[in-house]
């Protein structure tokens, strides 16, 4: 009897619960709907489906995006404010854990309390709050796609995606991830004379991008060509999503962002354009502290004991149905930053740019620039942490920036390793000021590239920044991708590059002679004494390999999946030894699906988004970059079970800009597959497969007039889509 009333109560306790959370839902959606009358704003959708949005002042446009945003995904921006308050376990349970930990562990949310009514304009924080308003609204209208206590989503939600998720993209969540396996997995520094070089392969890579820019010194007819090409996944909350952006106040940007985001992250206006690829310099560090064997709360620092800031926090993860429990975890803060104590050590974080949330109000001034002036004053900002910036505009300037919130180190440690946390001599402070970046403005080669490489090779001849000029505590990379090989060959080896040949060049298919996936297919080529027929037969293809990935290339297929090129360049593939067992178990599976070692590359290699399923040229790190091959869940994607390949990332949305003597801008896109992310009954949810996959791109409808004459539905948010 007493399990049976235990059992009641805790039933009552939990309706109750959901009855608060249901009326105050209720409330939120009265107040979004209430809120969206102060917003004047349209949206109207061309043919494709893409969003062109306006407002009479940006926050209108902003808030337009939003709702916009929302229509077309509103399941990842839910997913992704859910991440950035710590609540993901809250609903997807055990697997949002760690996630809502860090968010705890970093601070975020008390960083962008602190912060947002000071360090932000009233102009950024208002776009933030339209934004969100934008999606409230739609939420509101949708509640059946809402998760219970979410709303109302709000500005500072969006500041603090843009804070947690930015240092990503430079390393830190794999740094910290290191911290919880069994054992210590580096050295700790000590002082020397010399530090050892930085090693940037140790580090690991992102997936990749490209970017281009070509000046009028460098074209036959005085054109200024930018080529804007980030690698992202196909899918997820970080696949681009495609907008243009208008309003009274000057706003009049074409680009593209991601899911919860009010500006655009790559893109151009009628002025100007800028491309991001990812680096990687090394901004995070380790360090490990003495503990006092006295007291586990203390550590040294410079000779004294210091007690830790210890906190416990709460997680609440979801268990089954609305039951849910909140765990508690300790999160300590030393003197350096962020601590978590293991079997091994108590290790504390230090970050760039960790107490600075304004990386949206830079994007933000790069969307409103309208010259190289204003431009470079936002980029001189520096809150956005790391990603390589490239730049063309409409006067003809460019420029390549290796972008990084660099911290200025004591010479002497090899701030690769960990670094010892008794000492004041490893904690920095500062950052080196903007002057101090790898930076070309207008070289006299008339051309910049970035692919992921290091800085030192952006272009030809002396204008190229110099290894000794950057101290080896920066960690930037040294290493050149294919990618930025057959850039530098190709941009490198014309004189007069015109409009034809600058898209050709950014969609071409093969490894450059000096790449290492062509050092590897020599590899292979030179054994001659192989006993296994089908690996004799594998050897054979790649002797005759062309080194491309052409639709109709017959060696293709077995030579990359015997390599395994790194999006990054080089190959992942452990030796000779290695590749030829691979010839001889993928040729196996070739024989068995295709009934040949040798189909055609587009029989293997394949684009399919719903019912669209179709043959793509390109591969791992060539400057047509499509991302198949690689491992998941321990399994060759789906190779083993149909032979067959399916891209995953790479070239996604593309724009290719140019600017003519006059400064009148022209400009062409495409998206790998439309611009309805998640509707699989939408006309686009697949519409751009087939040009995607034939190198087709369409026209950017800039001016208001070309999207009503390409228009296919207008209306405001709150109105049901036409």
């Amino acid at each position: 009897m007493k399990k049976k009333i235990f059992v009641i109560l805790v039933l009552l306790f939990i309706g109750g619960g959901v009855y608060q959370v249901i009326h105050a839902e209720k409330r939120v959606r009265v107040e979004a709907v209430a809120k969206a009358s102060r917003y004047d704003s349209r949206i109207l959708r061309d043919v494709w489906g893409v969003p062109h949005v306006y407002g009479k002042t940006d926050a209108d446009a902003a808030f337009a995006l939003g709702y916009a945003n929302a229509e077309d995904d509103y399941a990842t921006i839910q997913e992704g404010l859910l991440m950035v308050r710590g609540e993901l376990a809250s609903v997807k349970g055990e697997e949002g854990a760690v996630t809502d930990y860090l968010i705890e562990l970093l601070k975020t949310r008390e960083l962008i309390d602190a912060k947002y009514d000071t360090d932000l304009s009233k102009e950024t924080r208002a776009i933030c709050e339209a934004y969100a308003d934008g999606v409230n609204l739609y939420a509101a209208i949708h509640p059946e796609e809402m998760a219970h206590g979410v709303l109302p989503f709000t500005g500072k939600d969006v500041v603090a995606g843009f804070v947690f998720k930015g240092p990503f993209f430079y390393g830190l969540d794999n740094r910290i991830q290191e911290l919880f396996g069994d054992k210590r997995k580096r050295e700790v520094s000590q002082k020397v004379a010399k530090a050892n070089p930085f090693n940037p392969y140790t580090q690991g890579f992102p997936i990749g991008s490209n970017a281009f820019a070509i000046a009028p010194r460098r074209t036959p007819d005085g054109k200024t060509h930018l080529a804007i090409n980030s690698h992202q996944p196909w899918e997820g909350p970080v696949a681009w999503y495609e907008a243009h952006i208008t309003s009274e106040e000057g706003w009049n940007t074409f680009g593209a962002s991601f899911p919860g985001c009010p500006v655009i992250l790559v893109g151009h206006n009628p002025s100007l354009g800028w491309a991001h690829t990812v680096n990687s310099p090394d901004l995070v560090d380790i360090y490990v502290l003495e503990m006092n064997p006295d007291n586990p709360n203390q550590y040294k620092y410079d000779g004294e004991w210091r007690d830790l800031e210890v906190r416990q926090v709460g997680i609440k993860v979801k268990l089954w149905g609305p039951i849910s429990w909140t765990f508690k975890r300790e999160a300590l803060m030393s003197v350096y930053g962020p601590t978590v104590r293991r079997d091994h050590g108590v290790y504390s974080i230090r970050y760039g740019g960790m107490q600075d949330i304004r990386q949206v109000e830079q994007w933000y001034r790069m969307n409103k620039a309208q010259n190289l002036e204003e431009f470079m004053d936002a980029m001189k900002m520096r809150a956005i942490p790391s990603l390589n910036c490239v730049y063309g505009d409409r006067e003809g300037n460019i420029f390549y920036l290796y972008n990084a919130r660099f911290p200025k180190r004591a010479e002497g440690y090899d701030w690769e390793k960990y670094l010892p946390g008794n000492t004041s001599e490893t904690l920095w402070k500062e950052y080196l000021p903007f002057s101090a970046l790898p930076l070309v403005v207008n070289p006299e080669s008339g051309f910049v590239i970035s692919c992921n490489n290091t800085p030192y090779r952006c272009t030809l001849g002396e204008d190229n920044p110099k290894p000794e000029n950057f101290s080896k505590t920066l960690g930037i990379e040294t290493h050149m991708t294919n990618r930025a090989l057959r850039a530098l060959e190709l941009y490198g080896g014309d004189e007069s590059i015109t409009t034809e040949e600058f898209y050709d060049y950014k969609y071409d298919l093969f490894y450059s002679e000096d790449s290492e996936v062509a050092e590897a297919a020599r590899m292979i080529a030179s054994v001659t004494d192989a006993e296994d027929p089908l690996v004799r037969e594998g050897i054979e293809l790649i002797r005759k390999w062309n080194l491309g990935t052409e639709l109709d290339n017959r060696s293709t297929a077995i030579a990359l999946l015997a390599i395994n090129p790194n999006p990054d360049g080089g190959y992942r593939t452990k030796g000779l030894e290695q590749m030829l067992n691979n010839i001889k178990k993928y040729g196996a599976i070739l024989k068995r699906f295709h009934g040949r070692m040798d189909p055609t590359w587009g029989e293997v290699n394949r684009i399919v988004r719903g019912d669209v399923d179709l043959p793509i040229d390109g591969g791992p790190d060539v400057l047509r970059a499509v991302y198949s091959i690689f491992n998941v869940d321990g399994r060759l994607n789906r190779f083993e079970d149909d032979g067959r390949l399916d891209g995953k990332g790479g070239d996604c949305h593309i724009q290719m800009v140019t600017w003519d003597e006059e400064g009148r801008v022209d400009s062409q896109t495409i998206h790998q597959y439309g611009s309805a992310t998640l509707d699989k009954t939408s006309p686009h949810y697949a519409d751009q497969v087939e040009m995607f996959a034939k190198h087709e791109m369409r026209p950017v409808w800039f001016t208001e007039a070309e999207v009503r004459d390409h228009l296919e539905s207008e209306y405001r948010p709150g109105e049901e889509r036409p």
